[in-house]
């Protein structure tokens, strides 16, 4: 039996985005904006995981600051980020559902007002934790992620 070890860089400063359901990395990819960004990004898919069988992992190299959490806890709060400075864990996140969500998804009924002023930020609220529901703040429209073709807004 021959076993392949994958070697993949130890990265100085940025994130290492843990526990992604498999297959869900090139989602998280694309909807983090991570296809726009000049910076060094890993994909590791398939991983062996004890816990959940397999799993995605994201390495992502760039300043700390730049990875909207709120949008990543909105599209799976399971997921575990790493936080990594001068080549080490400084901490380790787990992700709550944020309680408000600002131009990371649409409000998609035509009579809110977000549809006609432009400029107004789309906003969302946590109305309902436990089946993760989220309503225009304005409308008060409950959001369908099958309405979410433009997620992100960014």
């Amino acid at each position: 039996m021959v076993i392949h070890m994958l070697n993949v860089g130890k990265i100085e400063e940025g994130f290492v985005l843990d526990h992604i359901p498999a297959g869900k990395a090139m989602y998280l990819y694309r909807h983090l904006g991570l296809d726009r960004r000049d910076c060094p990004v890993a994909i590791i898919k398939n991983a062996r995981s004890n816990a959940m069988g397999k799993k995605d992992i994201l390495k992502v190299e760039c300043p700390v600051g730049t990875l909207d959490l709120d949008a990543l806890a909105f599209i799976d709060h399971n997921i575990t980020v790493n936080v990594i400075r001068d080549g080490e864990i400084i901490e380790k996140k787990k992700l709550d559902l944020p309680k408000q969500l600002v131009d990371i998804i649409r409000c998609n009924n035509p009579r809110c007002i977000t549809s006609v002023e432009h400029e107004l930020p789309h906003i969302f609220y946590l109305a309902d934790e436990s089946r993760q529901i989220y309503r225009c703040r304005y409308c008060d429209v409950k959001y369908d992620e099958r309405d979410g073709e433009e997620f992100p807004l960014g």
